[in-house]
C-alpha cells in the first residue's frame, strides 16, 4: 500500500479511523483528569495523615503509600478493578437482592483504580512541599490567631502550590501516560485500545501504533506547556 493509502485509512469517513482516533483521545483524556482529581484528593488526605500526630492514621498512610508504590502499576490496577468490583458487588448484594446482578461500570472502575495508584505518589509530593514551608510562617499565623483553616488557606496551600508544583506536573504526565494501562481491561475505548483495533484490523501494526504514540506525544508537549506557565504564575516575585 502506497503512503497516500495509508493516510486515507485516518480519514474521517465510514471506512476510516479519523474518528475513532480522536474519540479515543478524548477518553484518554477523561480518564487522566479523573483519575489525576482523584489522586489530587487522596494526595491531600494521605500528605494530612502522615503529618498528624496521630499513629494510627500515620501508619495507614505509610502502609498505602508503601504498597501501592512497592507492587507493579499493571498489577496493582487488576487487583483493585477485579477485587474492588467483587468486593462492593458482594456488599451490594448484603444489603438488597436487587443488586445481585449490579455491574460495575469499566470506565468508573478504571478511573478509580488509577486515581488510588496516583494518590500514593501524590500523598508524598504533597507531605514534601508542606514540609519545606518554614514553620515560622506557621507560628506566626497561630500568633496572629488564625485558625487552622484559614492558616491551611492563606499559608500553607499557596505555599505549598509553588514547592508542590513540578511534582504535580510529573505524576499528570504520568497519568496521562498510565490512563494507556486501562485497554487490558476491555471496553474502554481509549487510544492505545483504538490503536489495537486499528492494527488488528488493516494489519498495519506499525502505522497506527505510531499515530498512538504522536497523539500521546501531542498531549505531553501541550501539558508541559501548561505546566511551565503555571509555574512561572505561582513563582512570581521569587528569583
Amino acid at each position: 500500500m502506497d503512503q497516500a493509502s495509508l493516510f486515507s485509512l485516518l480519514s474521517f469517513g465510514p471506512d476510516g479511523w479519523g474518528m475513532r482516533f480522536v474519540e479515543g483521545l478524548v477518553v484518554t483524556v477523561e480518564v487522566s483528569v479523573a483519575a489525576y482529581c482523584i489522586s489530587l484528593i487522596l494526595g491531600l488526605i494521605g500528605a494530612g495523615a502522615k503529618l498528624s500526630n496521630s499513629k494510627v492514621a500515620r501508619g495507614i498512610a505509610d502502609l498505602y503509600t508503601t504498597l501501592v508504590r512497592a507492587l507493579p502499576e499493571l498489577l496493582l490496577l487488576l487487583l483493585i478493578y477485579f477485587s474492588g468490583a467483587d468486593a462492593l458487588k458482594f456488599i451490594l448484594s448484603l444489603i438488597s437482592e436487587d443488586f445481585e446482578d449490579f455491574e460495575i461500570n469499566t470506565f468508573a472502575a478504571a478511573v478509580a483504580a488509577l486515581g488510588f495508584i496516583g494518590g500514593a505518589y501524590m500523598t508524598e509530593v504533597m507531605r514534601g512541599a508542606i514540609l519545606s514551608i518554614p514553620n515560622s510562617q506557621i507560628e506566626a499565623a497561630k500568633a496572629c490567631g488564625m485558625s487552622r483553616f484559614l492558616t491551611l488557606r492563606r499559608v500553607i496551600l499557596p505555599q505549598m502550590l509553588r514547592y508542590a508544583l513540578p511534582g504535580m506536573g510529573n505524576l499528570w504526565l504520568s497519568a496521562t501516560k498510565d490512563s494507556s494501562l486501562i485497554s487490558v481491561l476491555g471496553n474502554t475505548q481509549d487510544l492505545l485500545f483504538m490503536g489495537y483495533r486499528a492494527s488488528a484490523v488493516t494489519k498495519h501494526y506499525g502505522f497506527f501504533y505510531s499515530v498512538a504514540a504522536i497523539l500521546f506525544l501531542a498531549i505531553t508537549i501541550i501539558s508541559m506547556i501548561v505546566i511551565k506557565m503555571l509555574e512561572a504564575r505561582v513563582n512570581r516575585g521569587y528569583r
